[in-house]
């Protein structure tokens, strides 16, 4: 669902629209909150930072407003994990200041953006290869993720070689089908 979809569904019916922003944003959320509160507190600690992320996101967007929601949601989670980090620190009895060598791990150069979206597009490649089926599934994994041989996998599947071949390919038309279907182009 794009960002676009969601702000649309958040005004026609909020308790949708705030479902779907969370079923899209939630891994991104947890990765950028995790990442900054590494070392500090406890998952309990880390799960209601997530728990406030939303709760701010939900309360304060404004669908006429929003120009990125990735990015509205993303500064929101690494705002919040922040104050928590702050907070945690100080109950500890710690200090963080700007100049301290482990904030600079939280304005990392990764683009987590991208690292999120590299995730989701995994996960919804891995759902289509098991759509495929056996042996299928077994070929294409063991072919592309693995680096087999076509006679290796016919020892595994029991299928000759010169079959495991035209499978793969059968199989690889099948898997673009499905993922050009889900929006996704290798």
């Amino acid at each position: 669902m794009t960002d676009s979809e969601i702000l649309r569904i958040m005004e026609e019916a909020p308790p949708q629209g705030q479902r779907a922003l969370f079923d899209k944003y939630y891994g991104y959320v947890c990765y950028i909150v995790n990442r900054i509160l590494s070392g500090f507190g406890s998952r309990e600690d880390s799960e209601e930072c997530v728990i406030d992320v939303f709760a701010s996101v939900m309360m304060k967007l404004r669908t006429d407003k929003i120009t990125s929601l990735s990015a509205y949601v993303g500064a929101a989670a690494r705002n919040s994990a922040i104050s928590m980090r702050r907070k945690l620190a100080a109950r500890a009895g710690l200090s963080i200041s700007a100049d301290d060598e482990n904030t600079n791990e939280i304005a990392s150069e990764e683009n987590i953006e991208e690292a999120a979206e590299k995730r989701e597009s995994s996960e919804v490649l891995l759902q289509c290869i098991s759509e495929l089926g056996t042996p299928d599934s077994v070929i294409i994994i063991q072919k592309y993720y693995y680096g087999k041989s076509s006679k290796e996998i016919s020892g595994m599947t029991g299928i000759s070689a010169s079959l495991v071949r035209v499978r793969c390919g059968r199989a690889m038309k099948r898997l673009k089908k499905l993922l050009d279907d889900k929006g996704i182009t290798l």
